[in-house]
């Protein structure tokens, strides 16, 4: 397979004299014509490669550049194209171990996926806010093994996960992608909210089998080091949010999902386990309260029960626990601590959080839970006590 006749004329038309050509500059004009990068590539394996990414057309073109051909091996990219400089971040790093870190559910599973060195993609599913980003990080640290973090979004596309070019201090530099240190690095992985990405990111399908990667820009094929995995994170299962509450989130292709070797599934931790972490977080920010890390636990674990019981359509998670204790740690005030990370709750929602707080809080002071609204007790941003319109107060089970 050669590149076609009007290719050739345009290459002619825009780059008048020349007959050496960068993968780059045939792909740009390729691309007016409808070729894909993989056809152009296979056309261009057809002509002598006098550098790394530089084809000889001369033979298209009518003239003979008298410059020798020479065979160059396809390496792992330590440079980019010639004349374009590699920019080179730290983003590969092995994570310290936090203090505040309580080992529960998978963890124990996925240190011994890490520590394997084997290539074993793992897609976690689960709420937010209940440890899934934090847990691989941890294992990262407790097996000694880098980490490569990339997060997600709607925008994400291949020049983020792959590598672009950028123009930094007036030159155009290729810029490695995450993705691609990762595996020159044999590093783990993290895809972090993998199902916020489009269909840009199917450009990952053949990091997820393991198999070298074509950097099309650059013409580069890099092959992963030993070591490397792939670890995904995300609130669903990849169909979908059903109920709306998490309105990014996107359908992943099932081709796309079926390379994942397994799915594990985590959910919010038991008390004795949610009770560890939030006293580690009082200890890490010197407000050790026991009798508040109770009353915060049973609140959330109360309120949990009414979500799945549909009573009402939001929950607090391990992590707004976290930010209650580093909110305490500066007002020095539970009730003010708590009113403040619940803000971002609509009115009916901070109202059944408060009933249910006070219940809580009534039962572990073994006093009868009060109907009538306290005053000074759970204020709103402006201390008037205002929450909006009541809504029943689900039953809680003592």
């Amino acid at each position: 397979m050669m590149l076609n006749n009007e290719i050739i004329e345009k290459l002619k038309e825009n780059f008048v004299g020349k007959t050496e050509f960068t993968n780059k500059e045939v792909f740009s004009v390729a691309e007016e014509f409808g070729m894909t990068d993989k056809k152009v590539f296979h056309a261009l394996a057809g002509y002598p490669k006098v550098a790394r990414g530089v084809y000889d057309l001369s033979s298209e073109m009518g003239k003979s550049t008298g410059r020798k051909a020479k065979t160059v091996k396809v390496e792992p990219m330590k440079q980019a194209l010639k004349g374009v400089s590699s920019v080179v971040n730290d983003e590969v790093f092995i994570p310290k171990i936090a203090p505040e870190f309580v080992a529960w559910g998978h963890f124990a599973d996925i240190v011994k996926i890490i520590k394997s060195h084997m290539f074993y993609p793992t897609y976690i599913s689960g709420l937010s806010g209940n440890g899934k980003t934090f847990m691989v990080e941890q294992a990262a640290a407790k097996a000694r093994r880098e980490f490569v973090r990339v997060q997600i979004s709607p925008e994400t596309d291949e020049d983020d996960l792959i590598g672009g070019f950028r123009l930094i201090n007036g030159e155009t530099v290729f810029q490695k992608g995450a993705v691609i240190k990762a595996m020159e690095a044999g590093a783990l992985l993290l895809i972090d909210e993998i199902d916020r990405g489009t269909n840009k990111i199917m450009c990952l399908q053949g990091v997820l089998e393991g198999k070298p990667v074509l950097i099309k820009k650059t013409g580069e094929i890099v092959e992963p080091a030993k070591g490397f995995n792939v670890i995904a994170t995300a609130n669903t299962k990849g169909k979908g949010s059903e109920d709306g509450r998490y309105s990014a989130a996107t359908v992943i292709d099932e081709a796309f999902l079926e390379r994942f070797t397994i799915n594990v599934e985590q959910t919010f931790p038991a008390m004795k386990t949610e009770k560890k972490i939030v006293m580690k977080h009082m200890k890490k920010f010197e407000v050790l309260d026991e009798e508040f890390a109770d009353l915060l636990v049973g609140w959330a674990d109360a309120i949990r029960k009414t979500f799945y019981d549909e009573g009402i359509d939001e929950v607090i998670s391990t992590r707004r626990l976290c930010h209650i204790v580093q909110t305490f740690s500066i007002f020095n005030k539970r009730d003010k601590a708590v009113a403040l990370c619940v803000n971002r709750f609509d009115d009916d929602t901070k109202e059944a959080f408060k009933d249910l707080y006070e219940k809580v809080d009534a039962t572990i002071n073994g006093e009868e839970p009060v109907e009538e609204e306290p005053t000074g007790s759970y204020p709103s941003d402006d201390d008037d006590d205002s929450y909006g319109h009541v809504r029943p107060t689900p039953k809680i089970k003592n």
